[in-house]
């Protein structure tokens, strides 16, 4: 059975954890101020995943015309956008975490943590052995097929 605790926190605690952060910072320094934090840091935040995302496009571009795979580059670009839905989301909350994003060093280490925590360790004495077929294997696996319509 899949776990709805990450659906729980993201469409509850999160949107409850902006509220009050948005009532906190209002009773500091204003509503109106508040709102114009709000828009300033969406706007400012566009502007920037916009630059970002470009040198970014940039980079992917330059690698595949040199033959190489931008893997890194791919996964940026989707941590960019990520990174453009939160700042677009009025909050201070998702605003912080999606500035994070937008700091190269942070968002490489994010990146990595990420794909170190989900890449597949085969143990000893696992059942895969090579030539099955598995990721990476070099032989080919032979077989037959038709078409059915």
């Amino acid at each position: 059975m899949p776990s709805f605790a990450p659906i729980f926190v993201f469409f509850l605690i999160i949107p409850l954890a902006e509220i009050w952060f948005l009532i906190k910072v209002g009773g500091v320094v204003g509503a109106g101020w508040t709102i114009f934090l709000v828009v300033f840091t969406a706007v400012v935040g566009a502007g920037l995943v916009r630059v970002q995302g470009l040198s970014t496009l940039n980079r992917i571009q330059q690698s595949m015309q040199q033959g190489q795979m931008p893997a890194m580059a791919m996964f940026e670009g989707l941590a960019l956008f990520l990174a453009g839905a939160l700042l677009l989301t009025p909050g201070f909350f998702t605003d912080t975490i999606g500035f994070s994003l937008l700091i190269p060093p942070l968002r490489r280490l994010m990146i990595k943590s990420i794909l170190m925590k989900s890449v597949i360790k085969m143990r000893p004495g696992s059942d895969i052995k090579p030539g099955d077929g598995s990721v990476g294997d070099p032989k080919p696996l032979d077989g037959q097929w038709r078409r059915e319509d």
